[in-house]
């Protein structure tokens, strides 16, 4: 039968599935430190190994904020994809990319094969709602030739956006999926960063 879990345990393991829910990835020690008022990250850690030793989670090797709960083995395959930054989805923006940490995901609910090539953005803007693109969603990509009809991410004209990858005469252009918002055309040129293959929503 599992050790019970003391009160201040029960409560750790309550934060970090909110924490899990609501951003789609695990707080890390430091962020522990700061909600519980820790006097040292090694505090939080300690809390972590008692949660992992009593069976309440399952910590991934060699993955940061890689944590497992028990209830979702069966059915997880969890990997982490690096966070690039953000991008607009709404005029193009001049925003190269940054890294932003990692995002952990189940990738067998998302129904994908996450590669060496595959990344994430978090989107800002609403040229893509009809597509339910949404402002604050994270899109995950991956770096490959688009096809016609592709949401990309893409650098045309020394910009960055998010939009869906249309050829018209031969000739490629950026078409949004909002009608508040104008298609883009490539005037010098229109480089491909990107092909979205999964999304990912936080909670409200």
């Amino acid at each position: 039968m599992p050790e019970a879990l003391t009160r201040r345990q029960e409560e750790i393991l309550s934060y970090l599935k909110e924490y899990q829910r609501m951003c789609g990835l695990m707080p890390s020690t430091r962020e522990i430190q700061h909600f519980f008022g820790f006097a040292s990250q090694t505090a939080a850690m300690s809390h972590l190994r008692a949660l992992e030793r009593k069976g309440a989670i399952q910590r991934l090797p060699n993955k940061a904020r890689a944590v497992v709960f028990p209830e979702d083995l069966d059915r997880a395959q969890i990997v982490d994809i690096p966070v690039y930054g953000r991008i607009a989805a709404g005029m193009a923006q001049d925003a190269p990319p940054e890294n932003e940490g990692c995002v952990s995901i189940d990738i067998a609910s998302l129904g994908i094969r996450p590669t060496a090539r595959t990344f994430a953005l978090k989107v800002r803007g609403e040229s893509m709602i009809d597509a339910h693109i949404c402002d604050g969603d994270t899109v995950i990509l991956e770096f490959r030739e688009p096809r016609k009809g592709d949401i990309v991410a893409a650098l045309i004209d020394g910009e960055t956006t998010l939009k869906r990858y249309v050829v018209h005469d031969r000739k490629p252009y950026l078409k949004a999926e909002n009608p508040d918002y104008p298609n883009l055309i490539p005037v010098r040129e229109l480089v491909i960063q990107g092909v979205v293959i999964g999304l990912l929503r936080t909670a409200a």
